[in-house]
C-alpha cells in the first residue's frame, strides 16, 4: 500500500487547512470559494425521481437501465450535436473523478506508457497516470508532444482551473493529430454547459470528429449543471470499442451507479429548466465577484467559461491566499493545478448569494 501511495503527490487540499482556519476566524465567518462544491438545492424534479426509485433492493447493472442509456444518447445528440449515437456509445460512471483517476489503470497502461494533460489542469489527471505507474506529461499544445509511447491524451475544455475554451478549429486539429498518431483522446467536458463569453463545443460534434467517434471519448458530469456532486452521476460518450472494453472491466470491478441515481440522472437530463435556473445563479455571482476582484486590484485571465475565475495580482499565489484569508475569503492557490499557476488563484462561484455578497463587501 505504501508503495502505491508514495507515487502520489501530497493531497493538495490538506495544504490549505491553516488558511481555512484563518478565514474561519473572521467575525462574519468564512466565505469558502476554494473547492467548488455546489451549495444550491438539488432540483425537485430530480429528488422526486430519486425517491420514486428508492425501493431498489437488487443490484443495478454497470451499463445502466435501457431508460438511462436512452437518456444519455438522447442528451448527447440534442445538447452536443452528435449524430447516430447508439447505446454502445455511452457508459454511466460513478462520478467523473473516479473515472479520471482509474482510467489509465482500466486501459491497461503502466510503466513505459505516457499520459498527457494540460500544463494547467485538474490534479487527478496526473494522479491517474501515477496510480498505474505510467509517466505523466503536461503540455501547452498537445500536437507538439512526442507521440512515442503516448497512450492517453486528456483535453479539458472548458478548463478547470482557467476557464479557457478550445474552439472548434483547435479541437478539430487536435483530434486529427491524435488519430494520425494512434493516441486515444479523452475530453473532459464537465463544464460544457457553463459557457459565459464563449460557446464550448464537444469533441463529439460532427464538425470536430467528422461524424466518427473512433479514438475519441467525452466525459460528462451532472455534479455542476444539476447540483448532483453528492449523487456521483457522470457518464462517457464516444468510441464504442473503447467503452465496450471499459464496460467489461467495470463489470468485474462492480463499478455500478446506484439504481436510484440512475433514475435521477434520467430525470435530470430530461429537464432543461433547472439547468437554465442554475446558470442564472452562477452568472450573477460571477458578475459580482469579477467586479469586486478587479476593483481590489486583481486581473482576470481566460475565465470565459466554467465555475471559476482565474485571478492574479502578479505575486506568489500563497501570498494572495494568505491576503484573502485575512479577509475571511478562502480560495485555491494556482499551483495546485501546476507550476504555471504559481502567480494565480482560482476563485469558485459556488457559494450562496449571501456569502458572495459578503465577499464583495470585504473586497470593497
Amino acid at each position: 500500500m505504501s508503495a502505491v501511495s508514495s507515487r502520489l503527490p501530497v493531497f493538495p487540499w490538506d495544504k490549505l487547512e491553516p488558511y481555512k482556519a484563518t478565514a474561519a476566524a473572521h467575525p462574519d465567518g468564512i466565505v469558502d470559494l476554494s473547492v467548488g462544491t455546489p451549495v444550491d438545492p438539488v432540483p425537485e424534479v430530480i429528488r422526486r425521481a430519486l425517491v420514486a426509485a428508492a425501493n431498489s433492493p437488487g443490484y443495478p447493472t454497470v451499463w445502466g437501465t435501457a431508460e438511462l442509456r436512452d437518456a444519455l444518447t438522447g442528451w448527447v445528440e440534442r445538447r452536443l450535436g452528435a449524430r447516430d449515437v447508439a447505446h454502445t456509445n455511452v457508459l454511466p460512471v460513478v462520478g467523473s473523478k473516479e473515472l479520471v483517476a482509474w482510467l489509465p489503470t482500466q486501459l491497461g497502461l503502466g510503466a513505459g506508457d505516457r499520459v498527457a494533460y494540460p500544463k494547467l489542469a485538474y490534479p487527478t489527471y496526473e494522479v491517474g497516470a501515477r496510480l498505474c505507474g505510467a509517466e505523466p506529461v503536461s503540455y501547452e499544445d498537445p500536437t507538439e508532444l512526442d507521440p512515442a509511447g503516448l497512450k492517453l491524451l486528456w483535453l479539458n475544455s472548458p478548463s478547470n482551473p482557467t476557464g479557457r475554451v478550445l474552439d472548434k478549429a483547435e479541437l478539430t486539429r487536435i483530434v486529427a493529430w491524435a488519430r494520425e498518431h494512434g493516441v486515444l483522446l479523452f475530453s473532459d467536458e464537465c463544464y460544457l454547459e457553463l459557457g459565459w463569453e464563449a460557446e464550448p463545443v464537444s469533441v463529439l460534434h460532427p464538425d470536430v470528429c467528422g461524424g466518427s467517434y473512433e479514438g475519441v471519448v467525452a466525459v460528462h458530469s451532472l455534479s455542476k449543471r444539476s447540483n448532483l456532486a453528492g449523487y456521483r452521476a457522470a457518464f462517457l460518450a464516444g468510441d464504442a470499442a473503447v467503452l465496450g472494453e471499459l464496460l467489461q472491466i467495470r463489470k468485474h470491478g462492480g463499478m455500478m451507479t446506484p439504481a436510484p441515481v440512475q433514475a435521477a440522472t434520467v430525470a435530470a437530463l430530461a429537464d432543461d429548466t433547472h439547468v437554465a435556473e442554475q446558470r442564472a445563479r452562477y452568472a450573477a455571482r460571477r458578475t459580482a465577484l469579477r467586479a469586486a476582484l478587479e476593483g481590489h486590484g486583481f486581473r482576470i485571465e481566460h475565465s470565459e467559461a466554467s465555475l471559476y475565475l482565474w485571478a492574479t495580482r502578479d505575486e506568489p499565489c500563497w501570498r494572495t491566499v494568505a491576503h484573502l484569508a485575512e479577509l475571511g475569503i478562502l480560495v485555491a492557490p494556482g499551483d495546485f493545478y501546476g507550476p504555471a499557476g504559481d502567480s494565480f488563484v482560482r476563485v469558485a462561484l459556488t457559494a450562496t448569494d449571501e456569502r458572495v455578497e459578503a465577499a464583495v463587501k470585504r473586497l470593497g
